[in-house]
């Protein structure tokens, strides 16, 4: 049976101390996708190895337009950038990526960089695979999950998600009607996963028999893909649908529960069962509190970082730190205040002037000046705020943050923003790992870099 140790980081976000180490055993370290290391790092770092392979990342979709003229948004966010790099996950030693130009499972020494082995499949690799018990769960687009033993590579199962093996060209290459897209999350005894992008061919939520790689359950929907990583908390499953909203379902059977309002967008993370997702059209991340479909807070920006205190926000521009419940808590006293308003801006437009009109304006006067306090006091909810040039990826580790950017990284305090190290990098940083006192950043260009953390006392 597969164990569920690596799934209490879904809720718990405990850090161990300098000097203890920790894997990095899925994208975002767990199935919240968190970005929150179990071991802290202690800037500045120095040059450890650098990965460089052969053909760089060849990502299934190229960005968005340039402009929305319809709706007259500009300067329009890439909602599907889940394989713009080649995303490391690292167990018991040893670094793992897939590759979505050459079609393999790589795996090296996570100290030396030193090739292990390679495992091809049929198609690209898109996201990075998963480590659980010695054994390397990924899927591909030729359609398949694959399950591999992580110090060989041998072939453990491969099992086909969709009703048959059909090929057709998709993206530039040849692929499965329906590829896997999500991302492999193991929890106990099952790999969940989802197949398919064209949902007038049906897209398959999956839960599969993790050691013998049996379909347990399939759950189909018409209406939307799956694209980008799927999360899980105790109960329930998140699967992101490429340029739209992600899909909650119920855990035990695949069965859809609600789909999300917002603006779309592939990056999503957990706090519990309240989601954080976008980055939409223009850079937004929305809140959905459990149990809700529409959207309690917006945050500008295009990745989050969330702790039991704070959370951090990642933009364009800025690095800032966020007291999260005390903005949540204003962000709820804020929504009956809007609605009120918004009924009473109705009301106004089908009253004649007089008694009725001039109460209706009154009575929105002063709903607007408690809004106004309201939002004056969310903005007073960030603690710091500092500029940042690298808005490309996020991690925590510890009491430091890193930062990945345009051919740079960098780490700030978590504490109060200053930042502490600064590095050259071969391309736009988009993947970030932390695991046995290393940091590990990957590129578009298909490099992975490896960096060292000061020990205690040096």
């Amino acid at each position: 049976m597969i164990s569920s140790r690596y799934f209490s980081a879904v809720c718990l976000f405990s850090l161990v101390t300098p000097g203890q180490a920790a894997d990095w055993p899925t994208y975002q370290h767990d199935y919240a996708r968190s970005g929150v290391a179990r071991e802290s790092l202690l800037a500045p770092f120095t040059d450890g190895w650098v990965h460089r392979s052969r053909h760089a990342p060849r990502p299934a979709w190229r960005g968005e337009a340039k402009w929305d003229g319809y709706n007259k948004v500009y300067d329009l966010k890439s909602r599907q950038i889940f394989d713009y790099a080649y995303h490391p996950v690292i167990a018991d030693g040893l670094l793992y990526y897939g590759s979505s130009a050459d079609d393999k499972i790589y795996c090296l020494d996570a100290a030396t960089g030193e090739q292990r082995w390679t495992f091809f499949t049929e198609g690209p690799v898109r996201l990075a695979p998963t480590i659980a018990e010695g054994r390397v769960f990924v899927g591909s687009d030729d359609g398949h999950a694959y399950c591999l033993e992580a110090k060989s590579g041998t072939l453990v199962w491969k099992t086909q998600l969709g009703p048959r093996d059909y090929r057709i060209p998709g993206n530039s290459r040849i692929i499965s009607r329906w590829p896997l897209r999500t991302g492999i999350v193991i929890i106990d005894d099952l790999a969940y996963c989802a197949a398919g992008m064209f949902p007038s061919e049906g897209v398959l939520i999956t839960a599969i028999e993790a050691d013998t790689g049996k379909i347990k359950w399939q759950q189909k929907q018409t209406d939307l893909p799956a694209q980008g990583y799927m999360l899980a908390s105790h109960t329930r499953l998140y699967v992101p649908a490429g340029r739209n909203n992600p899909v909650v379902l119920n855990r035990a059977d695949g069965k859809r529960i609600r789909v999300v309002s917002g603006q779309g967008g592939t990056y999503a993370l957990l706090t519990g069962d309240n989601l954080v997702f976008g980055p939409g059209k223009t850079g937004t991340l929305g809140f959905v509190e459990s149990n809700q479909s529409d959207q309690l807070a917006t945050f500008k920006g295009n990745h989050m970082i969330v702790t039991p205190s704070r959370s951090f926000l990642q933009s364009d521009t800025d690095l800032s730190a966020l007291d999260r419940s005390r903005y949540l808590d204003l962000a709820r006293k804020r929504r009956p205040l809007k609605s009120r308003l918004g009924k009473l801006q109705d009301e106004l437009k089908k009253v004649k002037a007089g008694e009725r009109q001039r109460q209706i304006l009154k009575d929105a006067g002063k709903l607007g000046k408690q809004l106004d306090e309201v939002q004056s006091a969310m903005q007073e909810c960030f603690a710091w705020r500092v500029p940042s040039s690298q808005p490309l990826s996020i991690v925590l580790a510890g009491q430091t943050l890193i930062t990945g950017g345009h051919n740079e990284v960098a780490a700030y305090s978590a504490k109060d923003g200053s930042q502490l190290w600064q590095a050259r990098a071969d391309g736009e940083v988009f993947g970030l790992a932390v695991a046995d006192g290393r940091l590990y950043a990957s590129t578009s260009k298909g490099v992975i870099h490896c960096f060292v953390a000061r020990r205690l006392g040096e």
